[in-house]
């Protein structure tokens, strides 16, 4: 008999639950049932893959079953949904992983110019760190990556648009009253007079202060809102590109420092692929002819 995936889904759950009981109410089957499908593949395996018949403790076969199950469910069911996808969306579908200040300030207007066009293809955007964004697309969970680079970093990707980083900090809080007062000579040193907000572009910024600072904050957000939001409220200063904060909302101050300016590209990355379709390679141009705003 050969290992059906439903076998290796059954073996997980009685795997997490620890009883047949248990994961016969998990799965809406008998116990019998259960133990019918654990029987056959441990005979298709030729060993027992649990230590005792209560099913509690794996053996070390069946916790190297129960990674190579989870595996093998996890890419059967994005490879569901990703047909579930397109099922929708008879056109087409674009899938698009970027960071968030990628999010907020370039694709908005490069989804409005790929509209003109292909009104009808579904867009699916997540918004998390350069590193998730790498992994979705190594993983083929998403067919266009956005990440944030050091400009003389040349390892990867296609260059879209590049922007200086700086200090976002409170209007008339203690970071934006030594701004005024250093008079156009101010430094990343200005970020000691309130809490760091910590955020991965953080790492970008080429001074030995930025580690101290990372090292000692208490407080780290990945989305450009909330970084946003929370400076607004006074709850400490962050460093973000200008892209990401030219449109600030009231009560917040951005400025780059006179001294050890630092800049950040965003690069558009995908995986090789025999095939691509027609409305991942127009999107992928259209970032390319990314408009930079005034």
């Amino acid at each position: 008999m050969n290992i059906k995936l439903e076998m290796l889904r059954t073996f997980c759950v009685v795997a997490e639950k620890g009883t047949l009981s248990g994961a016969a109410k998990a799965l809406g089957r008998t116990p019998s049932a259960i133990s019918m499908v654990l029987t056959q593949l441990e005979e298709h395996v030729g060993a027992p893959l649990f230590e005792t018949d209560r099913k509690s403790r794996l053996t070390p076969l069946g916790q190297l079953v129960l990674e190579e199950s989870r595996r093998a469910t996890d890419v059967f069911d994005r490879s569901i949904k990703a047909i579930g996808r397109h099922a929708v969306s008879s056109v087409g579908i674009v899938r698009i992983a970027a960071v968030p200040s990628a999010t907020v300030a370039l694709l908005p207007k490069v989804i409005e110019m790929f509209r003109e066009t292909h009104p009808d293809v579904r867009i699916e955007i997540s918004d998390v760190d350069s590193a998730a964004v790498r992994r979705r697309v190594q993983r083929d969970e998403a067919d266009i990556g956005i990440v944030s680079a050091r400009p003389d970093d040349t390892v990867e990707g296609e260059p879209i648009l590049c922007d200086d980083l700086g200090i976002v900090c409170a209007e008339g809080g203690p970071v934006h009253k030594a701004h005024l007062a250093a008079k156009g000579h101010s430094d990343w040193s200005l970020l000691t007079h309130e809490p760091l907000i910590a955020n991965p572009l953080c790492n970008l910024v080429d001074d030995p202060l930025i580690p101290l600072l990372l090292a000692g904050s208490t407080l780290e957000a990945r989305n450009t809102t909330a970084i946003l939001s929370f400076v607004r409220r006074g709850l400490g200063a962050s460093i973000l590109p200008y892209d990401a904060v030219r449109n600030q909302p009231d009560g917040v101050e951005f400025f780059v420092p006179s001294t050890r300016v630092n800049s950040r590209e965003l690069r558009k990355i995908k995986q090789d692929k025999d095939r691509t379709s027609a409305p991942i390679t127009v999107f992928w141009a259209l970032l390319k002819e990314y408009p930079r705003p005034p």
